[in-house]
């Protein structure tokens, strides 16, 4: 067992695969991994201590993962580069580091656990909290702002493709009329408004009717899936021959983008009908996973958290040469 002491209890999710995915690509001399979203940490630790020569990148936006994460790895302290950032710019988190070629990529998306128990966050529905929403506390928009004073179309819009909510236009109706009357400053407030725009027979089924809603403001607030369009694509340039990325998202929009990025480089674009496969259209990377792979029932059973996690890994298998 790894231990999780200070950590809350959090147990990176299926961390044997990811390591077991990776390994091949770190046998080389001094191997680096970007970990590009490193949270608290636990990946990289583990990494860290399987390939002694290795060389990891960790980034975060939130100020509290880098600096609980610094504490973590100082053991590793040589052999790491921590930088609080956003992951859409991982091409130059790497190039500040010295480091445009590297050998590994993970992406761990999804909100860590202390975000989710810090109550004053405001990530979750389940207690009453200001209504924030920030991974990265630097930075203006809130969940609060975006409630307060987007149009009804947006948040329409929001509900509808982050949240997958099929009450949208009916929830953005309720919350533009309820803050005509006052300000929707808590999360206890937001998931009230929520459940009376819920029509009562769908509320009886699925969970918490606000769990939609939050979710959709979440990815709204920290431009989830705009960061991962742009990082996906860097990590996999990024990577050498042989180099290998595995993504593990928590919910259907982010595995869906991972799934279009891979398969967009795994696919090979010559034209039908050539005798002889054009080498500018071969594939630059090949799949490692077939669909997207579950956790195992005895990990779910063990780390609840990982019951919505799907992973996704690919390997670089030929480089472009444009000198």
């Amino acid at each position: 067992m790894h231990d999780t002491a200070g950590t809350g209890g959090h147990v990176p999710v299926m961390l044997d695969r990811v390591l077991e995915l990776l390994a091949p690509a770190l046998t080389g001399a001094s191997p680096v991994v970007v970990d590009a979203n490193l949270g608290l940490g636990g990946h990289s630790e583990a990494l860290l201590a399987a390939h002694p020569s290795l060389h990891l990148i960790g980034i975060d936006r939130d100020p509290f993962a880098i600096e609980f994460s610094t504490r973590r790895l100082a053991p590793y302290a040589g052999r790491t580069t921590l930088v609080h950032a956003t992951s859409d710019r991982l091409a130059d988190v790497l190039a500040e580091a010295g480091r445009p070629s590297i050998d590994g990529a993970l992406f761990d998306l999804g909100v860590s656990s202390p975000q989710l128990d810090e109550a004053e966050r405001g990530f979750a529905y389940s207690y009453d909290a200001p209504l924030d929403m920030r991974m990265d506390t630097s930075q203006e928009l809130t969940a609060e702002k975006v409630v307060n004073t987007y149009s009804a179309a947006d948040l329409t819009r929001i509900l509808r493709d982050y949240g997958e909510e099929r009450f949208a236009p009916r929830v953005a109706g309720f919350l533009v009329r309820e803050r005509a009357k006052e300000a929707i400053t808590s999360t206890k407030r937001l998931a009230e408004i929520v459940r009376d725009a819920i029509p009562a027979a769908t509320r009886r089924t699925g969970g918490n009717p606000a769990k939609r809603t939050f979710q959709a403001l979440r990815i709204e607030v920290n431009a989830e899936l705009a960061a991962l369009e742009a990082a996906l694509p860097a990590a996999l340039d990024a990577l050498a021959l042989g180099g290998r990325v595995v993504v593990l998202s928590y919910h259907s929009l982010e595995d869906r983008l991972t799934k279009q990025v891979l398969t967009a480089r795994t696919r090979d674009t010559s034209p039908p009908g050539l005798p002889v496969p054009l080498p500018a259209h071969q594939p630059r990377f090949r799949l490692l996973t077939r669909g997207a792979e579950l956790p195992s029932e005895e990990e779910v059973a063990r780390n609840p958290r990982a019951a919505s996690a799907r992973l996704r890994a690919a390997e670089r298998i030929r480089v472009d040469h444009h000198d």
